[in-house]
């Protein structure tokens, strides 16, 4: 990776974080930032407030899960009075009026960097669980992963063209090696003058390239998946999901100033996906990144758990079993009284025969009885 000034060439970044936030990390509890990202023909958040104060400015890990919840038009979690006050601090008053799509994207990235703009942001504090966003049923609500892997390793997947589009929608270049297939170089113009390179021959520029185009394209994909639901008549709450890791891996290798310029290149294509969806969406969807400064693990803090609930097709499949159960209880029983009434007129019939044979042949004295015998 390589990085030089040009003073000739000045690139304008589309700003979409909040103001300086410095992120302060705890030795028990992780901590990092949320930015909430309000559509742009309909306002759904509140504006970022001039006098907020450090208590104000901070939101728990279950109170973002329940923005989330909320603009999804689910019910949120259990919160407490405080929790909710935070909640109105966030979100627009009206709780008829809310876009039921979010754009969630989780992003690990090195200690000690700061993120700004003009949007809603809030510093997080994550404490020592993870926090689950707890969706009714998929009938509901529609989950589409960002993280599906895509790899350079097929032809049919990726190929020269591709990374060259992919330069071109983020104003940079892509020059190719005529040696071999998928290993020349990407520049991007980033702001001040400073263009970043990276290497596809390098193993780390490759993983945060594919990472990026990998995101790029599950966008395009959840759009798609929108316009078929858009289509039917049902409508459904959707949530289109994802995490991004590589900036920490630029961090690992090349140093902080490497993981600052990946950083404003992820912030170029975020604010270009994000408009993406908002022509898609027609303005009704809401982004939420959260930014995780010191991840424990590689899992997400924030998970989705989908609650799956019985269907009316399956209730009543259920009701024609126990019904049909019922119905054969019935039918043994009668079954088994038959059988027993028929053993004991079978047994009544012998016996009748039987002493009917075996009488003694005697003049009846009922018969008899008017008849006077000489």
């Amino acid at each position: 990776m390589d990085f030089h000034r040009d003073h000739r060439f000045s690139f304008s970044l589309l700003i979409i974080f909040s103001s300086l936030l410095c992120l302060h990390s705890r030795a028990d509890e992780g901590t990092g930032s949320v930015f909430f990202l309000d559509s742009t023909s309909h306002q759904y958040l509140r504006s970022q407030s001039s006098d907020s104060t450090p208590e104000t400015n901070s939101m728990l890990l279950p109170e973002v899960v329940g923005a989330v919840s909320v603009l999804l038009g689910v019910p949120p979690p259990m919160l407490s009075a405080s929790s909710s006050d935070k909640l109105n601090e966030v979100l627009m008053p009206n709780p008829f009026d809310r876009p039921r799509a979010v754009f969630m994207l989780e992003v690990s990235v090195a200690e000690g960097n700061d993120y700004f703009g003009n949007t809603l942001g809030r510093r997080v504090i994550f404490g020592q669980n993870d926090a689950e966003i707890q969706l009714p049923d998929e009938d509901s609500v529609s989950v589409v992963s960002l993280n599906e892997p895509l790899s350079f390793d097929s032809d049919s997947e990726f190929t020269d063209k591709d990374l060259h589009d992919f330069a071109s929608w983020l104003g940079g270049s892509y020059v190719t090696n005529a040696l071999e297939q998928l290993t020349g170089e990407l520049t991007f113009p980033l702001a001040n003058g400073v263009h970043l390179k990276l290497h596809m021959s390098k193993k780390t520029d490759r993983e945060f390239t594919t990472s990026l185009m990998s995101l790029i394209h599950n966008i395009k994909r959840a759009t798609e998946i929108h316009q078929d639901l858009s289509g039917s008549m049902h409508l459904q709450s959707e949530l289109v999901t994802g995490s991004f890791d590589s900036i920490k891996v630029l961090q690992e290798q090349y140093g902080t100033d490497a993981a600052w310029q990946g950083l404003e290149l992820f912030v170029t294509s975020v604010s270009k996906i994000f408009d993406s969806l908002q022509t898609a969406y027609k303005g009704q969807i809401v982004g939420v990144i959260l930014f995780n400064e010191k991840p424990q693990t590689s899992e997400k803090v924030l998970k989705v758990k989908v609650t799956s609930r019985p269907s009316a097709r399956w209730l009543e499949e259920k009701k024609a079993s126990a019904n049909a159960t019922m119905i054969a209880e019935v039918v043994l029983v009668r079954r088994v009284l038959a059988w027993i009434t028929g053993i004991i007129l079978i047994i009544a019939t012998l016996l009748g025969i039987y002493f009917l044979m075996n009488m003694p042949l005697t003049r009846d004295t009922l018969l008899y009885s008017n008849v006077k015998l000489d």
